[in-house]
């Protein structure tokens, strides 16, 4: 029998781990554990399956399980920021504070220590609100007083906000998305950083589906991504998941191989624009027929079109509940996924759209994929 060469090899664990993201990202978690298991088994000195692994299993609130994972990864990559937050979280959800404290101190160490600090007070800021500390609390100030020097923006204020109302004791609010964008010229470019703040549509909107977005993350809830009860999803869905990204190459996420070049995506991982003359009425009108002939191209073109139409006048939970139509068709689809990302921060999901651009950053690095990793870079941009 022919021994199987190290090339060979990784492939295989490309392919096992990529294969976990696909099914992350469309919510099965079983799935996914089974795949991050055989990437494991395939190179067990990586983090990376473990880190997927633990994500996929707090999604699942096994907080337990997904702690063990996270701190395999990290006894491999004590600087897995991916791993750090991870246990963090599951710390935290198991009520051990003064744990979690310390593990999003260490996180905020990471962050700061290479220039992310919107992030670090962001992890700093949760520190202090697991576990009360002197040192802790100069520490979140230290980080405060460097952010407003650096001129952050929108999301870099935020992070400020959040930071300062903990320092003075107060309730913090919901992680809001900025104003709404204002139309310019002919054509209206819908944001790729953060889109305006959800306003709950009326009993009358029109909108693909019917009723809106859930008020809870499909996270949160534990379900996957919906489709609409109206869409006529093909059987077969189209290819194998993909990404988009920066306007510089964002770096490999730790442990994996740099990637060389492959097929570029089509130019729909463009920021969507959205001409002033078009109507809700008619861009409601369009995807609808395009859904009633069930073809996928078209169907989630339409559809993302109308989502980005609701996005600009500050309708999320209909853009979302379009989105959710068009996984139904599509469920690869980077620009459907890009979007989708943009909208839970807009709707103030910060952590379910971290959790989606990382993921959708991970297959794109695993094929090689350049458009796709700039695109994603570009979206992260926007909200560092």
């Amino acid at each position: 029998m022919t021994p199987v060469t190290s090339d060979e090899l990784y492939e295989l664990y490309k392919d096992a781990l990529k294969r976990g993201h696909v099914a992350s990202l469309r919510g099965e978690m079983d799935e996914a554990l089974v795949c991050y298991a055989e990437a494991a088994r395939i190179a067990p000195e990586r983090s990376t399956p473990h880190s997927s692994a633990g994500t996929a299993l707090l999604r699942r609130k096994r907080p337990v399980d997904a702690l063990r994972h996270y701190d395999v990864a990290l006894a491999m990559a004590p600087r897995d920021e991916a791993a750090l937050l991870g246990r963090a979280q599951a710390l935290a959800a198991l009520e051990r504070r003064g744990e979690a404290a310390d593990a999003f101190d260490a996180l905020a160490e990471i962050q700061a220590g290479i220039g992310r600090l919107a992030d670090a007070v962001d992890a700093a800021r949760r520190g202090l609100e697991m576990a009360e500390g002197r040192e802790r609390r100069r520490t979140l100030e230290r980080l405060i007083t460097k952010l407003r020097v650096s001129e952050p923006d929108e999301p870099g204020r935020l992070a400020l906000e959040r930071a300062l109302q903990v320092l003075d004791g107060q309730a913090v609010p919901p992680l809001k998305g900025g104003p709404a964008p204002t139309p310019s010229s002919a054509a209206t470019t819908v944001p790729a950083a953060v889109l305006p703040s959800a306003t709950a549509p009326g009993a009358n909107s029109p909108m693909i589906g019917g009723s809106g977005a859930p008020a809870t993350p499909p996270a949160a809830a534990g379900v996957a991504e919906p489709a609409s009860s109206v869409t006529k999803a093909p059987t077969t869905p189209a290819g194998p998941a993909t990404t988009p990204g920066p306007a510089a190459p964002a770096p490999a996420p730790q442990g994996e191989a740099t990637p060389v070049p492959g097929q570029p995506y089509a130019a729909s991982l463009e920021p969507r624009v959205v001409d002033d003359g078009a109507t809700l009425a008619e861009l409601t009108a369009r995807a609808e027929a395009a859904v009633d002939l069930g073809i996928p191209a078209p169907a989630v073109d339409a559809l993302l079109d109308l989502a980005a139409l609701h996005a600009r006048d500050g309708r999320i939970d209909a853009a979302l509940d379009a989105c959710y139509s068009a996984v139904g068709f599509d469920p690869d689809s980077v620009a459907l996924h890009l979007m989708l990302a943009q909208l839970y921060a807009g709707r103030g999901w910060a952590t379910l759209a971290d959790d989606k651009l990382r993921l959708l950053e991970r297959l794109a690095h695993l094929d090689g994929d350049r458009v796709a990793i700039a695109a994603i870079a570009g979206v992260r941009s926007e909200r560092d």
